[in-house]
Order: C-alpha cells, then structure tokens, then sequence
C-alpha cells in the first residue's frame, strides 16, 4: 500500500533508483520492479542494498544491512525512518517506535517521523494518531501519505465526509495516489446495502488503471467492513484483494483471523498456515494458529438452535448453566425482536483469557468480556477472570443481543446502537445485572463529556482520554433506556429496522421520534442529569466521609456508626466495588453481633449487583440461620451467574437447600455439577446425588451413584443401606 511511497535519501542518483523501484511496483509492474529490487540488492551501498532485500522479501537480510548502513551513518534521519516502516511492515511496532522516536529526539518537526509514530498509534486505534498525522501536514504539506492515513483514520471513525475530503486533498498532491482512491472506494462499498467486490464504483477503476494489481484497495474495504462487523462481506473483499495481489500476506493473515470468527476454522487454517510458511509470522498469525491447534481440548455441544463449546476441563460445570441460560435468552429474544435467527448460534467460551484476547485482536476497545461476529459468539469463561469480577450470564445476554440486531440489520448498525441496545437488556433481564455507574463515569458527567448521540461512535473506536470507552458504553445503555422509558421499546425497534435500511442516526432518529438529533440531545442530557445529580454533585462528599467512617469507626457508638453509613451510602447506592459502604457497615455489625442489621446490607448490597463471591455467601448463611432457606437458595443461585467453577462447597449447599424446599430438579444440577468439581468427599457426594435421584423416581440411575460411591468406600452404610432399599423393590424411571 502507500509504504511504497519513497522517502528521498539523501545522494540524488541513489533516490532516483530507489523511486524508480517504488514506481514500477506502484504501476503494477512486477517483473520490472523484481529487476530493479534486484540491482539494488546488489550494490555497493548498505542502504540501498537493504532497500534492495527489502523488495525482493528477503527480510532477515534486509535487517542486517539497515543495521550495517545506520552504523555508518548514525546521524542518517532518512535512513531511520526507512528502517522503522521496514520494522512496522513486519509487525514489529516496538523497534519502530524506538526508531521514529530517535529521529524525532533530535529533529522533532521532522514529517516522516511523526507519520511514522502515527502509523504506530493508528494500530491501536489511538486518538494520538490523528493529531500525529495532522502534525505531519503541517510540518509537510505535500507529505501524501499523512493525508491518506487521515482518510482512512475518518473511515475508521465512520466520518464518511471527511474521509472524501482527506483523500481529495491527497489527490491534489499526487494523482497516483492509489490509497487516496481506494478511500473513496471504500465510502462507496460501505454504504451499498450488500456490497461485493464487483460492485460498480469509478474509483476502483482509477485505481486498476494505475496499478491492476492493487489489491490493497480491496483490503483496505475489506478492514472496514470488518471493523463494523459485516464479516462476510470483509471475507469476500480480502478474497478478492488475494485475487490481485497474492502475496498481500498481512491481508491473507487477516482473512484467516476473520474465517475463525465465523467458524470456518478449516479454511482459516489453510490461510494462516500459508502466511507463516512464507515468512509472515506476527502474534494474530501465530497465534491464531495456536488456538486452532487447542481446539481439540474443547467439546461441542449441540442442540437444533446452539452450540455451545466449552473446554473439557470445565464442561460439566458449566454445561449445565450455560446452556440453560442460552435456551433461555433465545427463547425472550425471539420475542422481544419479534424474529428468529436464521441459524444456530455458536457460543465459546475460553477459560483462557489470552485465547479469547486471540479472538478480538485488532478490534477497538479494552478490557472486552465478550465479543460477537455474527452468529458465533466468543467469551471469557468465569474461570478466566478473578472470582467476582466478572458476571458471565449478563455478558451471555449482552453479546446474543448483538446478534439479533446485527441479523435483523444485516450489519448495517452503527456500533453505539447495538452496544446501547445490548447494554439496556443486560438490566433488562434483571436489574441486579450490568454494570453500575463508576466514577469514572461519575467524572466524565461532572465535567460534561457525553457526546452528542450523532457523534457517539467515536467514543468506542477512537477515545480520547482513558475511560471514554466505558463512558461511551454507560451514555449508550441509558439513552436506549430513555428511548424506552419515554416512547417505548417498539421505537428502538423502529430505529433497529432504520439503520437496516442504511439510514444514519440523524434520520434515522428523526424517523423514529419526530425529532432532530440535537433536540434528543438536549432531552436525554436533561433526562440523565436528573437522574444522576445526586450522586455526581455528592460524588467528593461520599468520598471523604466514606473515608472518615471507616478511620472513625471504633470512636462512635454503633448508632451513630449506622445512622452515617446509612446517609453516605445514599448519597452513591450503585458503588458495590472493594471498600463499599455496604460492606463496611455488614462486617461492622458482624463484629458486634448484630445478625440482623448485618443481613439487611449485604440483601441490600446484593440487589444493588454486588458479586463478591464472599459476602454473598454471608448473607446466605446468614439467611438460613435466620430461617429463610429460600432467600439463601436465591443468594447463592446468584453466585452461578458469577463463578460457579471450582467451588464444590457452593454447589454441594446449593442442593442441599433445593432438597429442603422440595426442587428436586436443581438438586440434580447441583449435585451432578459438585461432582464435576472434583470433590473433597467422592462418595459423599455421590450419594447425595443418588439421594436426589431416588426423590426424582429415576431409581435404576441412582443405584448407578450408589455403586459408584460404595466403589470408592466399601464401608460407606448410608450408601449400603439405600442400595437395599431400591433392589428390594423394582425400580422406577422418570427421565
């Protein structure tokens, strides 16, 4: 692509055999442009020789003569940044960085630089990049290739406008400037209703004639499909950018990551095997393939609308949940949509948190839980994040929204919307679930940095300060939950089928609500203000007295000590993370004995999505002591929504009280899954399931347990004594 675009070294004759290289390739010219590569690795020189294997994909060798050459020439600006693209081409942004970054310590204005340290960040989908770039024009107004990287900064923006605008400048520097076009390409592509590769546009044919073998304006088309989720229509640009331009190996790399989210895992393999084989070996190639190769630790479970795949080593476990739940969101998103999928979904779910950070590489965001490219959909399992922190059920209902309403709009969606959408079902399904108002959230309300709802968008895909990606997510959520509240769901619908139709926010708003965006705007801010100034004007007042509770706590009464509690955890009730009032205020009554008091926060301290997997065991402790076996049935059903894995003692309790209320069939679940968890006591706890099999009538299957727990203890008379007592009458089943 536009790393063809030369940079003048610094001997005229030198220059001009180095552009005539770039020019034959840029023209499509292979053959000539192989001689050329070739007469250049030939020579005397050790940049041009460099420049020479770099043509020619003889990289190891390459590398050595940039260093031979930057020995010689320290001081050699021009030559640094040449070696750092060559180290940014083959995926190694940390030396390139470190290149640029020399450069730029002793000639801060110089251009190439700066636009190397933004092709850097526009990797990461840094804000940072834009502002590089735009320092690059200045300090080089005819540096073509800083106008094309903005072009396609604003198509990864979704700011069709000023993509155009950008390439347009690049034209008016260089008529050949391929990129620029492929731009234009791309708007055209991205706004068809289910565009193809062959689809009519002028600008490929501009492209074509200058280079008919440029294939990178297809992968350039390709990554924003991709980027907003139109996988298979990506899939089948990046095939025809292969078509071109076969040796296009970051492209063939991305395709196969690509063909792994869609589960086409064999067409994948052949395509990142054939990049590593030739050489191209960055960390989403290489490890990609290694996930691929774990694949057979994994099982598959499958019904007629899911498959769910699962690691072996935790599928009894979580099996059981995760399977039900899916059944379950199907089942009320089938309605709630008013659609059915039109094939089964595919849930992962990686106990690994790195093999799931494989499955979203090079996808704006961080920290994701969960990710969904059209039907299948990836997520870390509970096992792979520390015991609380992660509440997988809701990321299960979060990412099968995605879904249905990138289904329903054939990807057609703007990522602010189905992130909303997705968000706002989350506490839909029980408002103990999603994510509650941080305080980075709180501060970005304070200093007034929600976006206009036309401009939301930008928030996810390129954030400019730290936590607006989190903030973007929360501003999504709650004006979809405006939306409801004040009109109704059928007009998050009404919006859903608008942006189907290729309609963008402003219209399609307007279509759905008789009102501009700005209008909206000023409706959900009022709307959000109301509901949060509480907490964001006390936000500083709950700090320090919540502070000063805590070291003041031994100088007060009790009374005194819950009557502030109870006043500082109003002025913020959503806070359940470490050190809450809640908390603090159970444990302290705890310490005096005060049971009741004690169980009255932590009930309030679960309803409000607390997930700490210790107090919500208290608090069902504390239940049951009071009587309430129910409540403490329900508290801890709360804890198999949040790390049901490795905890036998959980599971084991857990049916003990669905026994006592007489609900045989949870029993069963839990029993069987207190047994996947590899007990301390075995025939202990095959007999309680046997115990809950006999109540269930499926006598034959709990002799099975029993054998199986008198296998391990001969001598275990409980087990012996049942056994007895269903072989002395004829054994009844009830599947």
């Amino acid at each position: 692509m536009t790393r063809f675009l030369i940079l003048l070294v610094a001997l005229p004759l030198a220059a001009q055999t180095v552009e005539r290289c770039q020019t034959l390739r840029r023209h499509g010219q292979a053959n000539e442009a192989r001689t050329c590569w070739a007469g250049l690795a030939g020579s005397g020189d050790a940049y041009l020789r460099a420049e020479g294997l770099w043509g020619q994909g003889r990289f190891p060798e390459a590398n050595e003569q940039f260093k031979r050459a930057a020995a010689a020439q320290p001081g050699n600006q021009v030559l640094k940044v040449r070696w750092g693209r060559f180290y940014l081409e083959r995926y190694n942004r940390e030396d390139a960085l470190q290149l640029f970054n020399e450069v730029l310590e002793k000639n801060k204005k110089y251009a190439p630089a700066l636009l190397g340290v933004a092709l850097v960040a526009s990797e990461g989908f840094d804000k940072k990049a834009v502002e590089l770039a735009e320092e690059a024009v200045k300090e080089d107004p005819k540096l073509t290739e800083a106008r094309e990287l903005l072009a396609r900064l604003a198509l990864e923006d979704g700011d069709w406008k000023r993509a155009g605008e950008q390439a347009d400048l690049a034209l008016a520097i260089s008529n050949e400037a391929l990129d620029a076009m492929a731009v234009h390409a791309t708007v055209d592509w991205v706004l068809m209703a289910a565009p193809a590769p062959g689809a009519p546009t002028p600008w490929i044919d501009k492209v074509l004639k200058v280079n008919p073998r440029y294939g990178e304006a297809y992968a350039l088309a390709a990554r924003i499909l991709v980027l907003n989720r139109r996988y298979v229509e990506g899939i089948a640009f990046f095939q025809k950018a292969l078509e071109l331009s076969p040796e296009l190996w970051d492209a063939r790399s991305e395709m196969g990551v690509n063909q792994m989210r869609l589960g086409q895992d064999e067409e994948a393999r052949r395509n990142l095997e054939l990049c590593y084989a030739n050489g191209y070996r960055n960390a989403a190639t290489v490890n990609s393939l290694r996930l691929l190769d774990s694949y057979k630790n994994f099982v598959f479970l499958r019904k007629p609308r899911t498959v769910l795949k699962l690691h072996k080593k935790e599928a009894a476990v979580l099996g059981p949940y995760m399977q039900a739940e899916l059944d379950r969101a199907i089942a009320t998103y089938d309605k709630k949509y008013k659609m059915t999928l039109p094939l089964p979904v595919q849930l992962e779910v990686y106990p690994d948190h790195e093999d799931f950070a494989v499955r979203t590489v090079g996808m704006p965001g961080v920290g994701l839980l969960g990710v969904t490219f059209g039907m299948v959909v990836a997520m870390d399992s509970p096992s792979g994040r520390p015991p609380g922190s992660f509440h997988w059920a809701s990321t299960m209902w979060h990412e099968l929204s995605h879904v249905y309403v990138l289904t329903a709009t054939h990807h057609r969606v703007p990522r602010w919307f189905t992130e909303g959408m997705a968000v706002h079902e989350e506490t839909s399904v029980s408002p103990e679930w999603g994510d509650r108002m941080s305080p980075e959230i709180i501060d970005a309300l304070k200093k007034k940095k929600l976006l206009p709802v036309a401009q939301l968008d930008r928030g996810f895909v390129r954030p400019s300060y730290p936590a607006q990606i989190l903030v973007s997510y929360y501003q999504a959520g709650k004006v979809c939950d405006f939306i409801a509240e004040r009109w109704s769901y059928d007009k998050l619908l009404d919006m859903m089928h608008g942006f189907g139709e290729g309609k963008q926010t402003p219209d399609v708003l307007e279509a759905a609500l008789g009102m501009k965006a700005e209008a909206f705007d000023e409706l959900f801010l009022a709307w959000i203000n109301a509901q949060t100034k509480k907490t964001v004007d006390g936000y500083d007042e709950w700090q320090k007295r919540r502070d000063q509770l805590v070291s003041t706590a031994k100088q007060k009464t009790p009374e005194e000590v819950l009557k502030e509690g109870a006043a500082v955890r109003e002025i913020y009730p959503e806070y359940v993370e470490e050190h809450s009032v809640y908390e603090f205020l159970g444990q302290f009554a705890l310490q005096r004995g005060d049971k009741k008091t004690a169980m009255s926060e932590f009930e309030r301290y679960a309803r409000a999505g607390g997930r700490s997997p210790d107090l919500l065991k208290k608090l069902a402790g504390l239940e049951e002591e009071a009587g309430d076996r129910k409540a403490a049935a329900q508290t801890l059903q709360r804890l198999n929504y949040i790390y049901p894995v490795q905890d036998e003692e959980l599971h084991k309790k857990l049916g003990d009280l669905w026994m006592e209320l007489g609900n045989v069939n949870d029993a069963l679940i839990e029993y069987e899954v207190a047994l996947a968890s590899k007990p301390m006591d075995p025939a202990g706890a095959h007999f309680r399931f046997a115990q809950a099999l006999k109540k269930a009538n499926r006598g034959e299957q709990a002799q099975e347990q029993l054998m199986l727990a008198l296998e391990i203890a001969p001598g275990y008379r409980p087990a012996q004594k049942m056994l007895l007592e269903l072989n002395s009458k004829p054994a009844v089943n009830k599947d």
